[in-house]
């Protein structure tokens, strides 16, 4: 079976199905809506499939805390103090057996309307990707979902202790739990009042919060609505379990799984965290996204996955881990098959959008990062990031597209792209706990451009502008060629720094080349990020890659693979090869070598 690229869109679920136009800030579901699991039909994700997407990532599957009572179904209340925002914070989870009521039609079968979900998107040909969040939960942590003989985080804590292996939670010891001091004018629900009966919120003894602040009184910057979970590193740093072999790296899913199953024991927390893994593969889950899995120890990772792989082989793990030198291990040891590249390709990219870099900064990012390109998930946009189009970053969405172009064509690596980002959502709202810039994880609102594309269930962004559907386009062209693309499997061969001896001048701050190729398929890549000028310019071929190609002398023809039609022409003679190019401001050219 040939491989394909694989292709994320990631989508926040509570948000997608809202029609509303207009909208209440901290306003609640009867103000301002909610998404459904069932406005996910076949007709919507035949449409995202048809975008070239392989994978969608259903970001705030799990049942995590929330203002709404639940209570006729047996959900215990969660306190407005911590939870961020009027819907709750997707990374703030309350039960780890269940799916958050706020998506479900009718809340007493949500997981029933979940199965639904992961059947009819396995039907429209897309595979199915939920959050883990190994690294904390919410302060009040329920579940009603667990399966019997489960026992709950915290349950059997001895919380006299600030730590102990098998609790699965930090304390404080004969501390109360007190809220931050609220800043910036602040109030929980903005400030809106909540039911009188539930008082003031109770923690004793306090717990450590998510990010590792260890005080009783967290600051209001602190992940105060979420409490760490122990995986078994003391509060001096030191480990409380096994350590892996030198040689562990080397070792793959199925001799590493050997391991952990001679191993005596491990942290409580390890074993409940894989049961909660291996329980939402059961119900057809094909992967996960990690939050913030460099704050989990490597070797739980390595226990983890290692399991997972067993019984799951083909299941697609991906860490969000911002530290490069950590690559290694959560690769190897830690058996990730993707790492989040932000801080490298991701930050370098912004930067040159917004006149903070030049192309001369790209390539020592591929060489940095070449052992690894195959291993890499590339985005422009996400939940955490600013909105393209937002007037944080560049306020226009179509001069990103080299940028985006860059993401997918650079290596063998995968490529996201975040709900909107095609139709040049700008996130401009201030929702609530959520700012304008980014589009608020924290609060019911819409999303413009999603709801024009929605078009009241038809799909087919009939209240888009002009604009919006020939950038949709330009989307859709780019990543459905990515998706099979021969060459996009096979080799990267920088052509930049060649250009820019051979022919000094600023554009090649603004230009970036390079070519792709595999056994097949030949293709040379330019972009330009000049938001002003077009260029007129010859592209030379180094000699090597003339050799590697094995070009003969002669013409050849270079058509555009992103649906502008055009032509050039590539000579080759003697040790020259070349070809006189045209690109537009803000344009990009996949030029395939046609023999």
């Amino acid at each position: 079976m040939k491989k394909q690229k694989i292709i994320i869109y990631q989508v926040l679920t509570r948000l997608f199905g809202i029609q509303e136009e207009k909208f209440i800030p901290w306003g609640t579901i009867e103000e301002n809506g909610v998404g459904k699991m069932s406005d996910f039909s076949t007709k919507a994700l035949e449409a995202i499939r048809d975008l070239g997407i392989s994978h969608i990532w259903y970001t705030g599957i799990l049942h995590h805390a929330v203002i709404r009572d639940y209570s006729a179904y047996g959900i215990t209340h969660d306190h407005p103090a911590v939870v961020k925002g009027r819907a709750g914070s997707p990374y703030a989870i309350k039960d780890y057996y269940n799916v958050d009521p706020d998506l479900a039609d009718e809340p007493g079968r949500r997981m029933e309307e979940f199965e639904q979900l992961v059947r009819i998107t396995h039907e429209a040909g897309l595979s199915v990707i939920i959050d883990i969040v190994p690294n904390h939960v919410a302060r009040h942590y329920h579940s009603i979902g667990k399966p019997a003989g489960t026992d709950d985080f915290g349950q059997s804590d001895d919380t006299s202790l600030e730590y102990h292996r098998n609790n699965n939670f930090y304390y404080v010891p004969e501390k109360a739990f007190e809220l931050p001091e609220w800043e910036n004018g602040y109030q929980p629900l903005g400030g809106r009042p909540w039911p009188v009966e539930l008082g003031e919120y109770v923690e004793f003894p306090a717990k450590w919060t998510g990010n590792d602040c260890r005080h009783h009184r967290p600051g209001f910057y602190d992940w105060y609505e979420t409490v760490k979970l122990n995986y078994g590193v003391r509060p001096d740093g030191s480990h409380d379990f096994p350590l892996l072999p030198d040689d562990f790296a080397e070792k793959d899913a199925k001799s590493q799984y050997e391991f952990w199953l001679k191993q005596e024991e491990v942290p409580d927390t390890w074993k409940k965290m894989k049961e909660i893994a291996l329980f939402w593969l059961g119900k057809g889950v094909d992967g996960f996204r990690f939050d913030m899995a460099e704050m989990v120890p490597v070797p739980f990772w390595s226990y983890l996955n290692a399991a997972i792989k067993h019984f799951y082989p083909d299941a697609l793990l991906i860490a969000e881990v911002y530290q490069p030198h950590l690559y290694h291990d959560f690769l190897f040891k830690a058996k990730m098959d993707l790492l989040y590249d932000k801080v490298d390709l991701y930050d370098t990219l912004k930067n040159i959008l917004t006149g903070n870099a030049t192309c001369h900064d790209i390539f020592p990012v591929t060489d940095k990062l070449y052992q690894y390109s195959d291993r890499l998930l590339h985005f422009m946009e996400n939940h955490d990031e600013d909105r393209i189009a937002g007037h944080s970053f560049l306020a226009d969405a179509r001069s990103a597209l080299p940028a985006m172009v860059i993401s997918a064509c650079l290596d063998q690596g995968a490529l996201m792209v975040y709900f909107g980002q095609e139709t040049g959502e700008a996130g401009l709202d201030a929702a609530g706990f959520g700012g304008p810039g980014k589009t608020s994880i924290f609060d019911y609102i819409r999303v413009p451009k999603i709801r024009e594309w929605v078009n009241g269930g038809k799909f087919d962004g009939g209240l888009l502008s002009m604009q919006s559907r020939e950038l949709r386009e330009s989307y859709r062209t780019l990543l459905r060629f990515c998706l099979d693309s021969e060459a996009l499997q096979g080799r990267f061969y920088d052509l930049h720094r060649h250009n820019a001896q051979l022919d000094p001048g600023h554009k090649w701050e603004k230009l970036y080349v390079f070519a792709r190729f595999g056994v097949e398929e030949k293709l040379l890549i330019v972009c330009n990020f000049d938001k002003y000028n077009g260029y007129h310019f010859r592209l030379s071929l180094y000699i090597g890659l003339v050799k590697i190609w094995d070009l003969k002398p002669g013409s050849y023809r270079l058509s555009d693979q992103l649906g502008n039609h055009h032509v050039f022409t590539l000579t080759v003679n003697g040790d020259q090869a070349f070809a006189d190019l045209d690109i537009e401001k803000s344009g990009s050219l996949i030029l395939k070598l046609e023999e």
